[in-house]
């Protein structure tokens, strides 16, 4: 039983290009499969997290912490008694339009973009699976539903103020209501994305040997996961006793979700999504305390992991790729593969940037490497794309 303010599949505001609905799968199951199933999904295996993809097997990449990003949604979405399907697809979504090396990619392709409009992965996302995505025969991109759509555009809150071109452009076309805050679903999703991170972070930064076990056993509420588990296990194996206190981190932000937003729906009143997007504030949240605390975990994590000096090695090398590649793609269009060459090659240089911001943003990490490899060294000849 759905609660009142969950999503009606029966109330779907449907999509874009009408299509018949399968007689075997939900609109929003169609919706999850289609992106599970899209190019700019399979690419997220190649994407920086935090740790280049190249640099180990055992880190996150934007496709696994995706995988992840649902399985907490799931849980959250069926506590809750919201539309399951719908919050799993957004979640799978959320991380579509990062381009290669995750955050810095992000920054430097915001920098060259700056004059053409700028750059934001969130209204990348919207682009890729509304227009970029060329493969279907009635439609570009995927022609998701509505509700799927809003829950990607607006996860993080309404988008008010200067709203991202390639985010403006299309809802020019398909009002998502974008100055209002998106369904319960979609901030479930959202909220399960800071829960996934705070924990795989912490993980892969000592698995990278970036920060230390004593360090992270000393923050605020790691350090009682981490009293718990030497409580029960007396002498446990340092692998187990770190795997054991991580998994119960992420088991306390998971609850204190659940109980903070119960608490947050009842008060709410909310009879309806649309009671949801009218409120002037979201209803799955941490709690103040639990949200004091996990302040304190990223500003460690930004102090001893993001600015670690291996990580800023990494981080200057990827700016550089990026910021290099566009200036020689945007002084050069011809250097781009003939598809996307006779988008680019155009007197309009706005038109020249986009196109050339759409190349470089579906691109993984070793392809932007390799990319960059066959254009800046001059010694290098030119390989073949069958062969990447």
């Amino acid at each position: 039983m759905l609660a009142a303010y969950a999503t009606d599949q029966a109330k779907s505001r449907g999509r874009l290009v009408g299509e018949r609905e399968s007689a075997h799968r939900s609109a929003f199951q169609r919706d999850r499969d289609r992106i599970i199933h899209a190019s700019a999904f399979r690419r997220l295996k190649h994407k920086t997290q935090v740790f280049v993809e190249h640099e180990g097997d055992y880190y996150r990449t934007r496709l696994t912490h995706s995988i992840e990003v649902a399985q907490v949604a799931r849980t959250l979405s069926s506590a809750l008694n919201l539309q399951g399907e719908l919050t799993e697809a957004i979640a799978l979504a959320h991380d579509l339009g990062h381009p290669p090396f995750g955050h810095t990619g992000e920054d430097a392709l915001q920098a060259a973009m700056a004059p053409y409009g700028g750059f934001d992965h969130n209204a990348q996302a919207i682009r890729i699976v509304t227009a970029l995505e060329q493969h279907y025969a009635d439609f570009d991109g995927l022609n998701l539903t509505w509700e799927t759509l809003e829950g990607i555009a607006k996860h993080n809150g309404p988008v008010i103020g200067d709203v991202p071109y390639a985010l403006a452009d299309y809802n020019a076309s398909h009002d998502l209501e974008l100055a209002t805050h998106a369904s319960a679903e979609a901030q479930a999703a959202a909220i399960s994305d800071d829960i996934a991170y705070n924990n795989h972070d912490l993980a892969d930064g000592l698995r990278a040997g970036v920060i230390t076990l004593e360090q992270v056993s000393a923050l605020p509420l790691v350090r009682d996961c981490f009293a718990r588990v030497d409580e029960l296990y007396p002498g446990l194996e340092a692998s187990r006793r770190q795997h054991e206190a991580l998994r119960r981190l992420f088991g306390a932000m998971v609850e204190d979700v659940l109980a903070t937003s119960r608490v947050l729906l009842e008060q709410s009143g909310a009879q309806s999504v649309e009671d949801i997007r009218a409120l002037d504030h979201s209803v799955i949240r941490f709690s103040e305390q639990m949200f004091g605390q996990l302040k304190e975990i990223r500003a460690f994590l930004f102090e001893h992991m993001y600015r670690h000096w291996q990580v800023r090695r990494m981080r200057q090398k990827a700016s550089t790729i990026v910021s290099e590649l566009f200036t020689s793609f945007f002084e050069d269009p011809f250097l781009l593969p003939p598809e996307w060459r006779a988008q680019a090659n155009s007197d309009d240089l706005t038109v020249r940037a986009r196109v050339i911001s759409d190349y470089i943003s579906g691109m993984t990490d070793r392809f932007a490497l390799q990319e960059h490899f066959e254009i800046r060294d001059p010694a290098t000849p030119a390989l073949s794309k069958a062969n990447l």
